[in-house]
């Protein structure tokens, strides 16, 4: 039975609680490790030694701090292969999808943001025979990193290697379901030479953990992705103490088909827009919406597209798909597709629990599923399911296609499928969310702002728009 220990100033600790939190394998659903069940005293651990190394690293300047985050992306690289076997034993997903997605782009992440910060520039504002402006960025001081499941240390480094880039300290808070390669990462903070207390992970739930770093008053700033009801209650109560926050949130992301598209190529990646990382990514499609004339040729080639997708054990090469994250995850999708049924849809295809053989038998795996026959009012299209779920309407026209897809709380990316330029442009200047992807999915080029409208998310990250959250902007004025 392994341990996971939080990572504070520098070493690996047990909870001043003395308790633990199992930790399950999605694939088998048995319990692996025992976790540190954090709280408040933790966090004040945490956050202490984060501004007793501030002026440290931030003394090391851009450059140090660059040398040693390249290090860090080096090492975890080396070590390719265990953070592979770590995140899918972690979250279920295949191993393949973690050695070709995962662990490569934790990697790309710190890279970009080492190297971005050596070029994030400032501005300047000459007021002719007056005065002379500029913006003066410095770092805000400790921020906390508030990380979700689905993409373990993927999206964990994507807030914690801006904060660092940027010359603050962190206080950082994985999901207690998925912790093991944050873990990790501390080890190797000290291998690449991060002084001690620049980099803590306190391990524990979102409502002891969670809440002590979002409350806590020597933490300015907080990053969170995850759910939209807990980002409510995050700045429900980090706005009357004037922190800053960004928070990404949930979807309920449309995907665009009009006829004129290419069809197969269409086809091939809507599969893998709607059901990669077993429909657990924000940016999944989940409300696929095909012009009316080629609706029925759609629905029989992605039905049976999706029927050949293979659920099975995640160190399987040949698997598609693996284990979502937990039981109680499992059976909240499959309360959506009953609640589907109840409101007059029709499952095309999938909708049932997997059930594997031998070591596997206790696994959460779930078939992709397909459904048909349910107005944009329903629960099932309104409400975000984060799983291998997806609606199929039909719809006539431009208008018709954009009234349906902004027709939701949320409004984080959306797809667009059309080889008419001036469709495409018109129906995206209308489309309500953050990301439009045009003819394809889940091509992301690090300097872009990342996030959502509605109640996606609040603020921006990726490139300069990170490097911004975590400083702030002092003008100063000299005249002449």
């Amino acid at each position: 039975m392994q341990s996971i220990l939080h990572f504070i100033n520098g070493e690996e600790r047990p909870a001043e609680s003395g308790s633990w939190i199992d930790v399950h394998e999605p694939a088998t659903g048995l319990v692996y490790a025992q976790l540190a069940d954090g709280d408040a005293r933790d966090v004040d651990s945490a956050t202490e030694a984060a501004h007793q190394a501030f002026p440290v690293w931030r003394a090391l300047g851009v450059e140090g701090r660059s040398r040693i985050l390249l290090k860090l992306a080096d090492l975890i690289e080396r070590d390719l292969e265990m953070f592979v076997a770590a995140e899918s034993r972690d979250n279920g997903k295949p191993l393949s999808l973690a050695r070709k997605v995962d662990i490569p782009r934790a990697v790309a992440n710190i890279r970009f943001f080492a190297t971005a910060i050596l070029h994030f520039a400032s501005e300047a504002h000459i007021m002719d025979d007056v005065a002379l402006n500029y913006t003066d960025r410095q770092p805000i001081g400790v921020a906390g990193c508030i990380s979700p499941w689905n993409l373990p240390l993927y999206l964990f480094t994507w807030k914690v290697a801006p904060a660092l880039a940027a010359g603050n300290c962190v206080v950082a808070k994985p999901s207690e379901i998925t912790p093991l390669t944050a873990s990790m990462l501390g080890r190797l903070c000290n291998e690449a030479g991060m002084p001690p207390g620049v980099f803590n992970v306190v391990q524990g739930i979102g409502s002891k953990v969670g809440a002590a770093i979002t409350s806590h008053p020597r933490i300015p700033a907080i990053s969170f992705t995850g759910g939209t009801r807990t980002g409510a209650e995050i700045a429900r109560v980090a706005a009357p103490m004037f922190k800053k926050l960004s928070l990404e949130l949930g979807g309920k992301n449309p995907v665009l088909v009009f006829a004129d598209c290419d069809f197969e190529r269409m086809l091939s990646t809507t599969i893998h827009s709607s059901f990669r990382n077993q429909g657990q990514i924000c940016l999944c499609g989940s409300r696929i919406l095909i012009e009316r004339n080629i609706y029925s040729r759609f629905r029989h080639a992605f039905v049976e597209r999706t029927k050949a997708l293979r659920v099975g054990d995640p160190k399987d090469h040949a698997s598609d798909l693996g284990a979502v994250v937990s039981k109680d995850h499992m059976e909240k999708v499959l309360s959506y597709v009953a609640l589907a049924k109840e409101e007059g849809g029709e499952v095309l295809c999938g909708g049932k629990q997997v059930r594997l053989d031998g070591a596997l038998a206790g696994g959460w795996y779930l078939e992709p599923t397909v459904i048909e026959g349910l107005g944009p009012a329903c629960r099932t299209n309104q409400e975000e399911i984060f799983g291998p779920v997806v609606t199929l309407q039909p719809f006539d026209n431009e208008e018709h296609a954009l009234a349906l897809a902004n027709d939701t709380p949320y409004g984080l990316a959306s797809v667009v499928w059309t080889q008419d330029i001036s469709r495409s442009q018109r129906v995206v200047r209308n489309l309500r969310s953050g990301i439009v992807w045009v003819n394809c999915w889940m091509v992301r080029d690090l300097r872009t702002p990342f996030g959502g409208m509605k109640q996606s998310g609040v603020g921006r990250e990726g490139g300069t728009e990170a490097l911004r959250f975590f400083t702030e902007a002092k003008n100063v004025c000299i005249r002449y």
